[in-house]
């Protein structure tokens, strides 16, 4: 797998994933649909924000809700709460838009490095009672940076679900990953955007990708405490973390 992976220039990468995002909006939610475990992890990972009352009388932030499948996560779980969702690709959030959403949902095109100013130019004051950042951290061009940010959003003592893949930390979990994107999920991307760019992109920058003990730290780093990681269950077990803070 070392030779079919080559040179691999992270950071740039990451600047364009936007784009390919943009390039595969329409295709997304089938794309994912196909992957078992894809959205009872998204509910587990909304479930470990362990909010009360249902939500009640709190705004959640959703950084890097894509599609709205994240956003559909906390909305389940908290159908009293306010949520906000990000996202960087306005195609991904044009779909998340087509869904029907209660009135208690309100999408924002941003990075991440941009909530600030985004979320001033729309009238939306925080800071938040929760947040999570399902497949986020991992595609920040500057990930200090853009983790800084997203704890800056945070009320005192609100939780953090940073929902991502890490297999660094195990040579098992790395087989694993490799095996199956070459097996299942690049030749599927390929057969339904008819580029695999997107999915090429993905299996690199999973290996590229902090350990858990890295991620970690780098949350911690940014002013979280209480960090701890909580596995998910399935063929991801090892492969997909919920890693879990407090400002």
């Amino acid at each position: 797998m070392r030779g079919r992976q080559g040179t691999f220039d992270r950071e740039s990468a990451a600047a364009g994933v936007s784009a390919q995002f943009d390039q595969d909006a329409a295709s997304y939610d089938r794309l994912v649909g196909a992957n078992p475990g894809y959205h009872d992890h998204l509910l587990l990972s909304a479930r470990r924000l362990e909010l009360p009352d249902r939500g009640a009388g709190t705004t959640l932030l959703d950084v890097g809700c894509g599609t709205g499948l994240s956003t559909a996560a906390l909305a389940e779980t908290y159908p009293a709460a306010r949520i906000v969702a990000v996202d960087a690709s306005a195609e991904m959030l044009a779909r998340a838009r087509e869904k029907t959403w209660p009135d208690s949902v309100r999408f924002v095109h941003a990075r991440a490095e941009d909530l600030h100013s985004a979320l001033a130019e729309q009238g939306i004051a925080g800071p938040f009672d929760g947040l999570l950042a399902a497949y986020l951290v991992r595609n920040l061009p500057d990930r200090d940076a853009g983790v800084a940010v997203l704890v800056d959003h945070l009320a005192p003592g609100a939780p953090i679900a940073v929902h991502e893949y890490s297999v660094a930390d195990s040579t098992y979990a790395r087989a694993v990953w490799s095996a199956v994107c070459w097996a299942v999920i690049i030749p599927l991307g390929r057969r339904v955007t008819g580029d695999a760019s997107l999915y090429r992109y993905l299996w690199r920058s999973v290996l590229a990708f902090d350990g858990l003990a890295r991620l970690e730290q780098r949350l911690r780093d940014a002013g979280l405490r209480e960090v701890h990681t909580r596995p998910v269950d399935g063929w991801q077990r090892g492969i997909v973390h919920t890693v879990l803070g407090r400002r």
